[in-house]
């Protein structure tokens, strides 16, 4: 990872957690926001991945994968960003969904390093069990608003501290020669 890769991991992480903080604070009127950031994360991130493809992917063995995933994250920012006038109950239910998928890879990233003979399995496989236990504490609070806000504050708080982590973790080059 180069130096401006690690400086700006570390300054997202370092945002992440005091938005999480601004949240917890003010979980009446946090929930819009975690609409925004939800939608804004999966727009950045299609917009991205749809630019990849046009670019360099177009011309790539399986670049139509990469096409239908930067289309369906923007899909899903556009149906994240317009839930505002949703009952609250579903936007839990969507947001316990991601959780529970996004824990359920990262266990089965962890996994797969691990059975590759890596040491470096530790921290996927925490992160990805506490997005699974993320997930299972919002379905078990659906009715509480403000206990969904403050879990996915924490959640926001767990995803700062692994990319902060992550940025001054030491990375392997490997040299051909």
């Amino acid at each position: 990872m180069t130096k401006l890769k690690r400086f700006n991991s570390v300054i997202a992480g370092l945002v992440m957690i005091i938005v999480a903080l601004i949240m917890m604070v003010f979980p009446e009127d946090s929930y819009i926001f975690i609409l925004l950031f939800l939608g804004m994360g999966f727009l950045i991130s299609g917009i991205g991945t749809l630019y990849y493809y046009f670019s360099l992917a177009v011309f790539m063995t399986g670049g139509k994968r990469i096409l239908y995933k930067g289309v369906l994250l923007t899909d899903f920012a556009v149906m994240t960003l317009s839930l505002s006038n949703v009952p609250k109950v579903y936007i839990l239910l969507y947001l316990a969904a991601i959780h529970m998928f996004s824990g359920v890879v990262e266990i089965l990233r962890a996994n797969e390093t691990r059975q590759s003979g890596s040491k470096h399995f530790k921290l996927k496989l925490t992160h990805g069990i506490l997005n699974v236990l993320i997930a299972v504490c919002c379905i078990i609070f659906i009715r509480n608003t403000n206990a969904a806000v403050i879990i996915y504050s924490i959640g926001l708080v767990n995803s700062g501290v692994i990319r902060i982590a992550t940025a001054f973790r030491r990375s392997t080059f490997v040299y051909i020669q």
